[in-house]
């Protein structure tokens, strides 16, 4: 019954309001400035708590008119870039500041002298040049700086690039999320164990466009319209886009490709 009941919200999901919604390229790419149902973030995102299931995640609910077009991109939490084109800026170690505002705690597997601070040019829905950051591990920081260069070159979007600030799996869910992001002090989802994202060798990329599947557990809750990766929309990484090749330069496994789950957002170093 679970499973009948998610490809129901699945299907619900699919059929795209009405409006000026100009096709998209079948890569995630994006060739023009969004407009339209979908280019404007909605006054209630983030607010509208969604009750727990008994396996402590968010109820999945079918994905508002509003968000089965998502195309917008939040303003940047960091000063642009300076320069034409794509540009990166790695500081390592991360500077304490910055390390400070993150989710590392006493505990955490890495040490904050291990992180790396990366600022990274990146395209938005709006078609323009927006600045991002990240913390990865050191090793890591110039791979991730080239692959970021691979997407902004192809025009791939992203709503917001950012260093997780809070981790609380006791938050009150709002299934609306969405953000690329890399280090997050935290366990594997649905396990106890630490997940690559502690160690700074991960990275999750437009998490509402790209959604984690497992069994009846849709993470964002509200994404479930994006579970059908055949019609194709801005900021999904499928097969014939940009994302997944830009991260096998850097010999780095793409979480779509799981057979016990489906992570979509998710590339890590050791394909975990």
């Amino acid at each position: 019954m679970l499973k009948v009941a998610l490809a129901a919200l699945v299907l619900a999901g699919t059929t795209l309001a009405p409006g000026p919604v100009s096709a998209a390229p079948p890569d995630g790419t994006i060739e023009a400035p969004a407009t339209g149902l979908g280019s404007r973030p909605p006054a209630w995102l983030g607010t509208r708590e969604l009750p727990r299931t008994d396996s402590g995640v968010g109820e999945v609910r079918p994905t508002p008119p509003a968000l089965r077009h998502r195309r917008w991109t939040l303003p940047d939490t960091v000063p642009m870039l300076r320069g034409r084109g794509y540009r990166a800026k790695v500081v390592s170690p991360a500077p304490a500041r910055v390390v400070a505002r993150s989710t590392w705690k006493e505990g955490c597997p890495v040490a904050p002298g291990d992180l790396a601070w990366v600022r990274v040019k990146f395209w938005g829905f709006d078609h323009r040049a927006h600045t991002g950051e990240l913390l990865v591990h050191s090793r890591a920081a110039d791979g991730i700086a080239e692959v970021f260069g691979a997407l902004f070159r192809q025009r791939f979007p992203q709503e917001q690039v950012v260093i997780v600030r809070s981790y609380d799996p006791d938050e009150p869910p709002t299934g609306d999320g969405n953000a690329t992001g890399a280090f997050v002090c935290r366990p594997t989802t649905g396990a106890s164990y630490f997940s690559q994202h502690a160690y700074g060798l991960a990275i999750d990329l437009n998490t509402f466009q790209n959604p984690y599947l497992k069994g009846d557990v849709v993470l964002p809750e509200l994404a479930s319209a994006y579970l059908r990766r055949d019609r194709v929309r801005p900021g999904m990484v499928v097969e014939a886009g940009p994302v997944i090749d830009a991260f096998a330069r850097i010999g780095w496994e793409w979480g779509g490709d799981w057979s016990s789950a489906k992570d979509y957002q998710h590339f890590s170093e050791n394909g975990r």
